[in-house]
């Protein structure tokens, strides 16, 4: 009977072994699985693997602990360039940066990205790291080139093969951007804005046949203040509201300028006759 008995009781043990040669695997309070190799047993878990451990926090001096990498700075407080105007940019479309980009890490920048990361969850470190940067992609598109320089001050476009002989206003819808150039040779430049997508400026070769100092527009009512009309009723004219709005505008078709210094000057320099290009 003593024999007997033993047998059972080893034939159970051989039963119990080999249920648990299956794969265990326990779950933590966030309903993960922790996974662990066929054969294995929770007594072959390494107390290095405990969940405290798992968390550890940077600096954590605890034997047997891998402390977890911070995500990389990517731009923070004084930086300067086209990608912090692009990540101001991109805040700027989520509301969280109300000024245009500059293209410096300043102040406003620091306090956008802090807000930004606190409503994810992520540390309001007010730098911007690759986990943050990420995430302000996902939920942006590429800024356009009027959204990197909202008020004007974006780089001129080479100028058009046909600007560059005689007395030509040089207008490039690209950079946003009119150079007053004479015999291929740049006497200055500003920025500018154009009609709508209901109201757009005309693209070609023009040349200005009229000018008013103190126009006023006979459709809409309006002032078109140092105005160069080069066709039909489309110029290039003084704009207060581009300086005041930039391109979050558009005009009825004309060739606003927001630095009213600027074309003043022009206005005296250009005569009747001068040839206007607008291009792409």
């Amino acid at each position: 009977m003593r024999t007997t008995g033993m047998g059972r009781s080893l034939a159970a043990l051989v039963a119990l072994v080999a249920v648990g040669g299956c794969t265990a695997q326990a779950v933590d309070a966030n309903g993960s699985t922790q996974g662990r190799t066929p054969g294995s047993t929770r007594g072959d878990t390494p107390p290095s693997a405990s969940k405290s451990d798992r968390t550890a926090t940077p600096g954590d001096d605890k034997p047997g602990t891998t402390p977890s990498a911070a995500p990389k700075v990517l731009w923070s407080r004084g930086d300067k360039g086209n990608d912090v105007r692009e990540v101001q940019a991109r805040l700027h479309q989520l509301a969280w940066l109300i000024p245009a980009p500059t293209g410096t890490y300043d102040t406003p920048t620091v306090t956008a990205v802090k807000g930004f990361q606190g409503k994810r969850g992520l540390p309001r470190t007010g730098e911007l790291d690759a986990v943050t940067w990420e995430r302000l992609r996902g939920m942006t598109h590429k800024p356009a080139a009027w959204e990197l320089y909202p008020y004007g001050g974006q780089p001129a476009a080479r100028p058009d093969p046909r600007c560059m002989t005689g007395r030509v206003l040089c207008i490039s819808k690209t950079s946003r951007t009119l150079r007053w150039m004479i015999d291929g040779r740049t006497v200055s430049e500003m920025d500018v804005r154009f009609g709508s997508q209901y109201t757009p400026t005309r693209e070609g070769v023009f040349s200005v046949y009229f000018k008013s100092r103190y126009h006023v527009s006979t459709i809409y009512h309006t002032s078109m203040p140092y105005a160069m009309f080069f066709s039909g009723g489309q110029a290039v004219h003084y704009s207060p509201d581009f300086a005041a709005r930039g391109y979050y505008g558009a005009s009825h078709g004309c060739v606003n300028v927001r630095d009213e210094g600027k074309i003043a000057a022009l206005f005296a320099q250009v005569r009747g006759g001068d040839k206007v290009v607008v291009y792409w």
